[in-house]
């Protein structure tokens, strides 16, 4: 029975977490088993990546680690990493190389990695294997929020207009607009109309899709499946979408929903260079992503519905306060709006 294609990438990171492995310490495999069923793969293949930077730093940079070799490293080595030493890690993380390459790091990115390095720690710890955590007195970056950038309603329609019309493209690129506008224009109407993330959007299958219903299966992070619907205007996209590329025979035993020009299921990066080229043309001052697409959904679902839950819930978010996060600066605007209603004096009352 043939993969599907959320099947088939956990099996690719299975093996890019086992490859990795392969230049960690060996103790760590007891880490990697010990967390293995209360995560995901792509979870476990993050945390190696980061360890497999942090021990290729210990070895360049620490007096104690330099010229020793990472595979052979013990918990009493570790015994030696002061917490000063992942602070300086972090500093390291702003700017490195390795093998020539070049590699800079956001404060979002080095907290993500002191978070993989905390968790380690804390499991060796935990399991007595160390007599103390270094990774346990640091502290995260602090990290900035940042505006959060999102269509208007305006803009929406001049970004699905561009992706219609095609217009200021170049001769070139137009050529292959004819070929796929069907396509584009349905997958930024599935964006903007349910909020989906851009995994789920690639993961799509023909199959997935009910028509009569307007609804759709989607798998969720972690594997989860859940059905969402959408309107008569995503439901128009997709049907038109769906007419185009029943003209082409090469699809005809091709499960995806969504292919591109080889005739094979599209992948994440092409769908970002759509995503990027449309929106450069329509709203070249704002720096529109497939999550910006999500993000401009779930602003026009909470202000329709005022609901944080009902958001939470359609777009996936396990901890509500995750889409408070997002959702705050709205909720602010909610809050004034709503007190201009209450009166405190009729002033239309006769005297």
């Amino acid at each position: 029975m043939e993969k599907t294609y959320f099947e088939q990438r956990e099996i690719d990171t299975i093996e890019k977490l086992r490859m990795v492995k392969k230049d960690l310490p060996v103790v760590c495999n007891e880490f990697f088993i010990g967390i293995e069923h209360t995560t995901s793969p792509l979870t476990r293949l993050g945390y190696a990546l980061d360890l497999r930077i942090f021990f290729d730093y210990l070895t360049k940079e620490i007096d104690y680690f330099v010229g020793k070799n990472v595979l052979t490293l013990s918990y009493e080595d570790f015994e030696h990493i002061e917490s000063f030493h992942i602070e300086m890690f972090l500093d390291y993380l702003t700017y490195y190389k390795i093998d020539n390459k070049e590699y800079k790091n956001t404060i979002k990115t080095k907290s993500r990695k002191l978070s993989s390095l905390k968790s380690f720690f804390k499991f060796c710890y935990d399991k007595d294997r160390i007599k103390k955590d270094p990774a346990s007195k640091v502290k995260s970056p602090k990290i900035h929020e940042k505006p959060i950038i999102r269509f208007d309603n305006e803009e929406v329609s001049e970004f699905l207009d561009t992706v219609e019309s095609g217009k200021g493209l170049t001769g070139h690129a137009q050529a292959f607009h004819n070929r796929t506008k069907e396509r584009d224009i349905a997958i930024m109407t599935l964006f903007l109309g349910t909020g989906i993330r851009i995994s789920e959007l690639v993961g799509l299958d023909v199959d997935d899709i009910d028509f009569d219903k307007k609804a759709f299966k989607v798998t969720r992070k972690g594997g989860n499946q859940t059905i969402l619907y959408f309107n008569d205007e995503v439901l128009d996209a997709l049907l038109k979408y769906m007419d185009v590329r029943a003209l082409n025979p090469a699809l005809d035993d091709e499960p995806a929903l969504f292919c591109s020009l080889k005739n094979k299921r599209i992948d994440v990066r092409s769908v970002q260079i759509l995503v990027k080229k449309y929106s450069n043309l329509s709203t070249p001052l704002k720096h529109i992503t497939p999550h910006k697409l999500r993000t401009t959904f779930g602003t026009s679902l909470y202000q329709n519905t005022k609901d944080i839950y009902v958001v939470a819930e359609v777009l996936g978010h396990k901890d509500v306060n995750t889409t408070k996060r997002h959702y705050a600066a709205i909720s602010e605007n909610i809050k004034k709006e709503a007190i201009e209603h209450v009166n405190l004096r009729d002033h239309n009352k006769d005297e």
